[in-house]
C-alpha cells in the first residue's frame, strides 16, 4: 500500500509517517519511480508507535525498544523492560518536581491572597 492508505487506515497523517521513517521507527520498499510502499504488518506498526508516544516515550527511545518486536528474544525483553523503567523514573522524577513546584506556587498564591486580605483592613490615606 501506498503511504495516503497507510496514512487512512492508520489514523495518522503522511507527514507523520515520513517523520517516523526519518526517525528509523518504520521503512519502506520504494517503487521505481520512488514511492513508498508499505504492507499490512505497518498499519499495526504505527499503531504500535503511537502508543508509545502516548506513554510520552521520545523517538529516541521507541528506536531503542523496536529490536524486542523485530527480533523478539528474552535478552530484548529484558533490555526494553530495563529501558522502560528508566523512562518511568524519569517521568516519575519530573512529576515529583512538578508537583514541588506547584506547592511553590500555591505558598505564593497563599502569601499574595493574606497580603491582599491585609490591605483591605488598612486603614485609607
Amino acid at each position: 500500500m501506498r503511504i495516503g492508505e497507510l496514512a487512512a487506515r492508520s489514523g495518522v497523517s503522511v507527514r507523520s509517517l515520513r517523520y517516523y521513517e526519518e526517525q528509523g521507527l518504520l521503512a519502506s520498499t520504494r517503487s521505481a519511480g520512488g514511492q513508498r510502499h508499505y504492507t499490512d504488518h505497518d498499519v499495526e506498526r504505527v499503531a504500535f508507535i503511537q502508543r508509545l508516544y502516548a506513554a510520552g516515550l521520545s523517538s529516541r527511545t521507541i528506536v531503542e525498544l523496536l529490536p524486542c518486536v523485530d527480533a523478539p528474544s528474552e535478552d530484548n525483553s529484558d533490555a526494553a523492560l530495563e529501558r522502560m523503567a528508566e523512562e518511568r523514573d524519569r517521568l516519575s522524577e519530573h512529576i515529583a518536581d512538578l508537583v514541588r513546584t506547584r506547592d511553590a506556587l500555591d505558598e505564593l498564591m497563599n502569601g499574595a491572597r493574606a497580603y491582599r486580605e491585609s490591605l483591605r483592613g488598612a486603614p485609607v490615606g
